[in-house]
Order: structure tokens, then sequence, then C-alpha cells
């Protein structure tokens, strides 16, 4: 009988435990109606780690229980340093390339085919599900490319990208005017300026929507930790302040998925729990919200 190796045994356990669980929530895309699961994995600086063996390998864990515990969209760009390499690396580990739902960007004014077909070999897959272009840099250019692509049949879905707020009125502009299967910006309890415009124009417009630093890259975790967890929190299973943020997000009815970056297995798994059991109403949204503002 062959033996299994420490690492191979807790990666049984690992996946026993994740089947035991609840299947995560999922919404489904308006343009494909390929339905994703409501959180994702962000790569922006956890991933960025050089050649660092061990910092690879916990990246690659975190690839691993993220697909384990029914995760599938990982978004990357070539802006993120070394983060597409450590992608690939792990899903080809893992032998999970066509588990995951790949998002990336284009994120150049100059050659874009080139720059795509560079983060397509580092991630080691056949094509990209979504390719976005990245805070709209070079947008009139890059944006008919990766329209050509997916009408040739290399590209699945294609989409715009901003953070932190900027440039919300040409980002705007741009979904009621192109052909768009995504929208990237930021939202959270505390960042809700896109509730006026930019989530019910997406609705509208049936583009799905990924939310980029639910967590203000953990300075909106940091300042909610040094309070109590609010008794309400468990009336929707939620056990920690990042799960209740993460449904807040999720719960909007114009939002496809979230993508919160870590590279803490621990971490992983508690934001995949926010995609699973009693989702907030409008009126526990509205109490999320203003408890948050009062702290």
């Amino acid at each position: 009988m062959k033996r299994c190796t420490l690492l191979q045994w807790s990666s049984l356990a690992a996946a026993g435990q994740a089947a035991a669980q609840p299947s995560l929530l999922t919404r489904a895309i308006p343009s494909s109606g390929e339905a994703v699961p409501r959180i994702g994995l962000g790569t922006w600086i956890t991933f960025n780690v050089g050649q660092d063996p061990p910092a690879r390998a916990q990246c690659a864990q975190v690839v691993r229980a993220f697909l384990e515990g029914g995760g599938r969209v990982i978004d990357s760009s070539p802006m993120y340093g070394s983060s597409q390499g450590v992608v690939g690396d792990a899903l080809a580990t893992l032998k999970a390339q066509e588990r995951a739902f790949s998002a990336d960007k284009v994120w150049t004014g100059g050659d874009g085919a080139a720059q795509v077909e560079a983060s397509r070999v580092l991630w080691k897959v056949p094509r990209f599900d979504l390719l976005q272009v990245h805070n709209l840099l070079a947008w009139e250019k890059q944006l008919p490319l990766l329209q050509r692509m997916k009408a040739e049949g290399r590209l699945r879905h294609v989409g715009i990208t901003t953070s932190e707020g900027r440039r919300h009125r040409e980002f705007e502009e741009l979904l009621r005017t192109q052909r768009l299967d995504f929208a990237q910006f930021s939202y959270n309890p505390v960042d809700r300026e896109a509730e006026q415009r930019l989530l019910p124009l997406a609705a509208e417009r049936g583009i799905a929507v990924l939310v980029n630093r639910p967590f203000q890259e953990g300075a909106l975790l940091r300042k909610l930790q040094r309070h109590p967890l609010p008794a309400f929190a468990a009336d929707i299973e939620c056990t920690s302040w990042a799960q209740l943020v993460l449904k807040f997000i999720i719960s909007h009815p114009a939002v496809t998925c979230a993508i919160p970056a870590t590279r803490r297995v621990e971490h992983v798994r508690e934001n995949l729990a926010a995609a699973r059991g009693r989702m907030p109403d409008e009126a526990m949204r509205r109490r999320i919200a203003g408890h948050i503002a009062g702290l």
C-alpha cells in the first residue's frame, strides 16, 4: 500500500472538509450566463514575492485552499510584479488551470498583444477567461484589441478596471458606450460612491462587477478589529469583521464577485465562508454601513 506524505494527508483532509461545506453562493455573468462564486482571490501585493521559494510555496497553498474551498476567480495584472508567475506556477503544480477563472489585465500604452501573450505564458493557460484594461490606461487602443481577441475566440470576456474612486466619470461613460462583459472597481461599507452610478449602470447594461480593495488593502479591517464584532453579525452567520464586510459587498444585487487578496490560508478560508449561509437584506446592509460609520 502506498503511503501518503504529511502534505498529502493534509491536502486530503482539507479537501474532505471543503466537500462537507455547503457550496459557495454564485452569480451569473450576464453576458455569458456562466455562474461564478461570489468570493474570488486578488493578488495585488500579496503574491508579489519574487523568486523566494518559501513565499511562493505559501502562495501555492493559498491557491490550493481557495480552489478546494470552491473558489474560481483569480485576478492579477502585469502591474503586480511577480504575481502572475506565482499564480501560474501554483496552478500548474496543482494541475488546476481548468478549474480557475483566469482574470488578468492589459496595462500598457504600447504593444498590448505582446503583453497579453507574455501574461498568458506566465499563467500557463491556453487563453484567459477575462482580460481587462487596467485603470483605463490607453483604453482607446487596448479595448478594441481585447474585443477582437474575444471575437476570434482567443478570449472569453472583456472588461475595464479602476480603483479607489478614480476616473469614475470616464468609467461611467465607457460602461454606457462600450461592449463590456465586466467592470472592476472599489466598493465596501466605507467606500460607497459606486452605489450612486456605477453599480446601477452595470446592472442596467448587463455588465458583471468585480469588486477590488474590499478591505482598503487591510486598512479597514485594522480599524474595525479595534472594536467588538456587533451581535447582529450572528444573524447572517458572520464570525469576523472580514466576513461582515464581504457579505455587505456581495449581497448588493449588482455585484458578481469580490476579490480580496491574502497570503494566508486561514484568511482565504475565512473569506470564502462569506459566500455561504444567510445574506444581508437591504435593511441589514444599511445597519452594517451605519454601524461601521459610527465607529
